[in-house]
């Protein structure tokens, strides 16, 4: 990759983590994003009674919401003019997590024109994996210049 590109790239992944950052949804949970190359992401959450379920562990929503980020933003990293849209998630539950610090690691499989699929897995601060999923993502309508957060800060 010529010194351009990887500065247009790391523009692009810059803009993303922004737009993560920017998503009304994230001011309620304790989390980054960080774009660690192409087709490759990391969040890193904090796990807190507040997202409970009755009995005492964080509830499943919280393990789809950071699988699903870790895999969507992994393959928006192949494309800079569109925002994509999960179209479908599988998710497996391996182990509860209560209170501490999660790690959702996003990796992208295959697909660059319309679908794209990846991987997530969430580690908990064992290093043991708590959750797993595969999603499917798809080009949207949506120019991802049009969306405020999507600004690359320098």
């Amino acid at each position: 990759m010529t010194g351009a590109a990887t500065s247009g790239a790391e523009r692009h992944f810059r803009a993303l983590e922004s737009l993560y950052a920017s998503a009304p949804i994230n001011a309620q949970f304790a989390s980054r994003l960080e774009i660690t190359g192409e087709g490759t992401s990391r969040i890193t959450f904090d796990v807190t009674e507040e997202v409970y379920h009755a009995a005492g562990a964080a509830h499943g929503t919280i393990y789809f919401k950071m699988l699903d980020d870790a895999g969507f933003y992994a393959a928006n990293t192949f494309v800079s003019d569109r925002f994509l849209l999960t179209t479908s998630f599988n998710l497996h539950f391996t182990k509860p997590v209560r209170v501490g610090q999660v790690v959702a690691e996003g990796r992208w499989v295959s697909g660059r024109k319309r679908v794209f699929v990846a991987e997530s897995r969430l580690v908990d601060e064992e290093g043991d994996e708590i959750g797993r999923g595969t999603g499917t993502f798809m080009r949207s309508h949506i120019p991802l210049s049009s969306l405020p957060g999507y600004v690359a800060q320098g």
